[in-house]
């Protein structure tokens, strides 16, 4: 009796729903909470060969971020142009304040590397010794300490770099080049049930829920740990412990094997550092540019797969962590007959096949020279793929290990200038 009341206190609380989103109706969108979630439900709407113009602009009213598939729904629908009816929010003055500081020390970062670019190494080393104080996030520290090991050959830095609690691409090479071991901070969550009945992993709007749930100021967020604590909203779970413990420590968790196991090891690292990075392993993630899923593929490559295996999909069905991986999985087949290192598989699984081969190509870019590849790595000018790639690399070389093939980030970073071990665009 007492679990059953439970059930029903949790049920109420989350709002747990059994939308499924294959037909979502004007009465449905009403019910969900403003959030990217429910963008993505009115954008499906706006697509419905039923929904009338009247009924888009009542739909539209419920937004809370305007984007560009949006923006051509509600056109083609309605013959308008759509504007924002989402409640405007005033930024804090804090965080306007942390965003001039961190612009500032992106500029003298970006500054540094054109001064090594230049050989002018001491000018570089003091952009980034300033940039240092400046950054607050440890990974964007850790990345100015590196650099200035780089410049100086000072071990300090490399000392420093390995006391950092942060898992990154500077870390793991600050260990690579002392022979240490990598980091305690690595954590594997487990958990021995297989399902929790207060969570609805695959239910976008369920996530948008427990995301609301989580900026409430009286929310417990141990208990939320513990309700939402099993082998299939793991990625949940430890999302919330990492905020809990405010980022100190990283997770790397191992979902889904019953999906994954009969993969080669390699392929499962891969699957696992890009699912980590795309979305946590939180199942039911939408982007605001409606990347959906574990693996946050767009519905035009949703689309494009599907045509190509002969099927036929609604978009909900990519929240399903087995339809996820399936697509991934083609997807990589695809990427590897052309890309043969994490590195550049990261960067087309991001910015797509035909920027990697553009960037690659270029004679600037992962060649052999001074400071390289860690240069080229700094200098790619779109900054979502440059941070993407490093961090997928760093979460592909964990997983690796984690699956019992033992290597080091160095030895991946040692194989980027060298054409026949990276792609087959430059040979």
């Amino acid at each position: 009796m007492i679990k059953k009341l439970i059930w029903v206190i949790l049920t109420i609380l989350l709002g747990f729903s059994s939308l499924q989103a294959r037909v979502v109706s004007l009465y449905d969108l009403q019910k969900m909470p403003r959030s990217v979630e429910k963008d993505y439900y009115i954008w499906r709407y706006l697509r419905y060969p039923t929904t009338t113009a009247y009924q888009a602009k009542v739909a539209i009213k419920g937004i809370s971020h305007i984007n560009k598939k949006l923006r051509v729904a509600y056109r083609k629908k309605t013959g308008l142009s759509i504007s924002s009816t989402a409640p405007k929010k005033r930024t804090p003055k804090k965080k306007l304040f942390n965003w001039r500081i961190k612009s500032q020390a992106n500029k003298l970062f970006a500054h540094g590397i054109k001064m090594v670019e230049q050989r002018k190494l001491q000018k570089a080393a003091d952009d980034f010794y300033e940039a240092y104080y400046k950054y607050t996030q440890r990974w964007e520290k850790d990345k100015t300490l590196f650099w200035l090991y780089l410049l100086t050959n000072q071990k300090s830095y490399l000392d420093m770099l390995k006391k950092s609690y942060h898992i990154n691409m500077y870390t793991l090479l600050a260990a690579d080049f002392t022979n240490a071991k990598y980091p305690k901070s690595i954590v594997t969550p487990t958990s021995d049930r297989k399902r929790s009945p207060y969570v609805n992993e695959t239910n976008p709007i369920h996530w948008a829920k427990i995301k609301h749930k989580l900026k409430l100021p009286s929310t417990n967020l141990e208990s939320l740990i513990k309700m939402c604590e099993s082998k299939e909203s793991i990625g949940i779970s430890s999302y919330i412990q990492a905020k809990v413990c405010n980022y100190t420590k990283s997770y790397f968790p191992f979902p889904y094997r019953d999906v994954m196991r009969d993969l080669p090891k390699e392929r499962q690292a891969l699957i696992y550092a890009i699912a980590r990075q795309e979305s946590r392993f939180v199942p039911a993630s939408v982007s605001r540019s409606f990347a959906l899923g574990l693996m946050q593929f767009m519905p035009f490559l949703i689309d494009h797969v599907a045509k190509q295996k002969g099927e036929v999909i609604d978009y909900d069905e990519i929240f399903k962590p087995r339809k996820a991986i399936e697509y991934a999985n083609y997807h990589l087949d695809y990427l590897e007959k052309y890309l043969y290192h994490p590195l550049f598989i990261a960067y087309a699984y991001n910015g797509g096949i035909g920027f990697t081969k553009r960037l690659i190509k270029k004679p600037q870019y992962f060649r052999e020279g001074a400071f390289e590849p860690y240069l080229s790595m700094e200098k790619i000018p779109n900054v979502e793929a440059r941070e993407y790639g490093k961090r997928v690399l760093t979460n592909y070389v964990i997983y690796l290990n984690k699956l019992g093939i033992p290597t080091r980030m160095l030895t991946f970073i040692n194989k980027l200038t060298d054409p026949l071990e990276t792609d087959r665009f430059r040979r």
